[in-house]
């Protein structure tokens, strides 16, 4: 499918009230119902897009967009509807997730872990940032890569919530209100699970970072 053809088909999605989505995650959840399935995985396609179109310059977007679209069927079949987080904002992590891995296998696309620094607030923050490795050595690229799958192995053993905040707030840029509406709790109580999920990371890594100072 080709891009316009793919934004053809995303115009006739219709957004689901929540009424209607609650409805068809029970069909899919408890009834195994397979079109309910289907229908979810098709009305959050447009998540797959917002996602992608972060590389919308590269040449490979529909297999960026596919990935992506895998990341979201694997988010449909692990979702817990009972839990309390909305599905857009599970479902995002690993669409984006998805997209990167294929991204740095094809593409040379890494990231770097930058130590914390201090936001305006007094708050302890880090930072993920996306670069293109143009002049890297082949053991700075090695090293690089051995620190972000530590850093993902560190992010994946967090408690589901604290993963879901650092996951939305430094990887897919949301603000913490736009993560306190989806988790349906305070703002107040995002920036705990953030500080208390910086916290536990920075345990995870302490020991590996000071190897590379």
């Amino acid at each position: 499918m080709e891009l316009q053809e793919y934004l053809q088909e995303l115009k006739k999605i219709e957004i689901l009230d929540l009424p209607r989505e609650m409805e068809l995650w029970s069909e899919c959840k408890i009834k195994q119902n397979m079109d309910a399935r289907r229908i979810l995985i098709e009305s959050y396609q447009p998540l797959v897009f917002k996602a992608a179109m972060q590389f919308s310059r590269l040449s490979n977007i529909m297999d960026i967009i596919q990935e992506g679209t895998v990341g979201l069927i694997e988010a449909v079949e692990k979702y817990d509807h009972e839990r309390g987080v909305a599905f857009s904002l599970y479902a995002l992590h690993r669409i984006r997730g998805r997209m990167l891995n294929y991204i740095k296998k094809e593409n040379s696309f890494d990231f770097v872990y930058n130590e914390n620094t201090v936001s305006a607030d007094g708050m302890e923050t880090f930072n993920i940032e996306n670069i293109v490795d143009n002049a890297a050595s082949v053991m700075q690229q090695a090293e690089t890569n051995f620190l972000v799958d530590e850093l993902k192995s560190a992010l994946e053993r967090l408690p589901q919530k604290e993963q879901m905040v650092l996951s939305s707030v430094y990887l897919d840029n949301q603000e913490p209100r736009e993560v306190a509406q989806a988790l349906s709790v305070s703002t107040t109580h995002v920036y705990r699970l953030q500080k208390a999920g910086i916290r536990r990371v920075r345990g995870m890594l302490s020991k590996l970072m000071q190897q590379w100072r």
